[in-house]
């Protein structure tokens, strides 16, 4: 969309920022001259209507793929610093659930999307889709094992997220999710504090980027070959408690952290009222009166991770025992003053199903795999083959026996998404406008079947801006840490102007 010029001098400025290239800071610094100014510390915006278009692109761009932590960094500062000001706040859907905990709000589920591929382009759709249907309750969210395999940090992903917010005009609260914050069963039993030591470094981690909205996966821990429910959860809760106080002592001023636990491993066994009940207890028995506990419970109810690819490449249907869902979510709110129960694993799941969420009081439900597929359903094919050549190489020591190659790429391909970010995002104008339509026409669907159309105006009553103020050397922190983690980025134009 072409912005409204208030000047010609904003004419001017706006048609030769489209040919810049950020390369070097005063590159940026002479850019953003009359548009963003930056003093003392802080960021102040003198023209809204610059901001959207190239400068936003170049923006993020610069702030996922320049080679310099220090370009990045900065990048992705003035990007979080801007938002408040153009009516976005990285903010906690907690008072919101809350409100659902108490009866308040009803009728409609929530969906956490996981952003993995293309995501600028990919989050863009999301937002138009909310502007398109005034949606404001929805959540935006990357899992531990995500950040890996896609290379996305928490400080690179809550900044393109906000950026894209910012590209689409959207406004109000913004609500970004550290999905599956999970412990790994193996490294636990190994050395039980390095395990969560790493974990509470990673929740810091989140929340100096801005997840206000965390999800602690500690179900790893459940041991059903011990006697009673509470010995079985018993690793569970205490671990949760440990990490939410985690959570508690690092959230910013005046933001309570929206904080999720989880009694049943995704692809494991249904969870019961019974083990949702002593989780539930105990959790907030360990927890102590004084601090806010968490204010979701994720269940099994049959759905695994992706789905289950069939030999011919195609997705098993399973069943999905709703009846989970509807009790669990029945007795967290009306005994817990919870919001209800999370469903994980289920964007692969037939179309028509998607309206039952609702009335079963699922407050919320987790949606990834099906836009990667959508994802690579539309890339060109030279693209794809080289793709899955690197596949067959990087991943063959996956290959299971009796495993077809189509399910060998299905369950593999997300790999791909770190490794080929910048070809992802470098793909053609024609190819990422498909893309992004596809997409956003998927959200709308989802939207209308989850019921959350026209939620923007309920999410602002319930949900108040906080100031929260980015720190630079934070970020600067953030960024240097990242080249630790991923190889080198390229330093690739930014394609999103061309």
């Amino acid at each position: 969309m072409v912005p409204h010029y208030e000047s010609l001098t904003q004419l001017i400025i706006w048609n030769t920022i489209a040919f810049v290239k950020f390369q070097t800071m005063s590159q940026i610094s002479d850019t953003l001259k009359g548009i963003i100014e930056i003093r003392d510390g802080g960021v102040q915006v003198l023209a809204p209507s610059l901001i959207v278009g190239p400068l936003i692109d170049r923006l993020t761009h610069t702030a996922v793929f320049h080679e310099k932590s220090e370009m990045r960094a900065t990048a992705r500062w003035i990007i979080k610093m801007i938002a408040p000001q153009l009516g976005i706040n990285l903010s906690s859907i907690s008072s919101f659930y809350q409100a659902m905990g108490r009866g308040e709000v009803s009728g409609f589920t929530v969906p956490a999307v996981n952003i993995r591929g293309m995501a600028y382009d990919s989050a863009r759709a999301l937002f138009r889709a909310a502007n398109r249907n005034n949606v404001g309750a929805f959540i935006l969210e990357i899992a531990k094992s995500e950040m890996g395999y896609t290379h996305q940090s928490p400080a690179e992903y809550a900044a393109v997220m906000t950026a894209a917010a910012i590209a689409e005009r959207f406004s109000g609260p913004l609500f970004i999710q550290g999905d599956h914050f999970q412990v790994n069963l193996k490294k636990f039993k190994e050395d039980p504090e390095k395990e969560l030591d790493g974990l509470r470094q990673l929740i810091k981690e989140a929340i100096v980027a801005g997840f206000f909205n965390i999800d602690i996966d500690s179900s790893t821990l459940v041991d059903l070959d011990r006697a009673s429910l509470v010995e079985q959860q018993r690793d569970n809760f205490e671990v949760g408690v440990s990490l939410t106080q985690t959570v508690r002592d690092l959230e910013p001023k005046g933001i309570t952290i929206s904080v999720g636990g989880e009694i049943g491993e995704v692809g494991g066994k249904n969870s019961t009222v019974e083990e949702a009940e002593v989780y539930i207890q105990n959790y907030l028995a360990a927890l102590g009166k004084n601090k806010t506990c968490m204010s979701k419970i994720s269940v099994q109810t049959g759905t695994s991770h992706g789905g289950i690819p069939m030999p011919d490449g195609s997705v098993a249907q399973i069943k999905l025992d709703f009846n989970v869902l509807e009790a669990i979510s029945k007795v967290a709110r009306e005994k817990y003053g919870l919001a209800g129960a999370v469903q994980h694993g289920a964007s692969t799941l037939p179309a028509e199903l998607f309206d039952r969420f609702p009335k079963t009081g699922t407050a919320e439900i987790h949606l990834a795999t099906e836009f990667q597929n959508m994802l690579y359903g539309q890339i060109p094919v030279d693209f794809k083959e080289k793709i899955y050549a690197y596949l067959h190489e990087a991943c063959k020591d996956e290959m299971k026996a009796g495993q077809t190659d189509e399910q060998f790429l299905y369950k593999t391909r997300k790999k791909a998404l770190g490794p080929f970010k910048s070809d992802f995002w470098m793909l053609s104008d024609e190819t990422r406008q498909v893309i992004g339509n596809k997409l956003e026409e998927k959200f709308s669907s989802l939207f209308n079947k989850l019921k959350v159309n026209g939620t923007r105006e309920i999410i602002r009553q319930y949900v108040a801006p906080v100031p929260v103020s980015f720190s630079l050397s934070e970020e600067v922190a953030a960024a240097e840490a990242e080249g630790k983690k991923v190889p080198p980025r390229k330093a690739e134009d930014n394609p999103l102007a061309d």
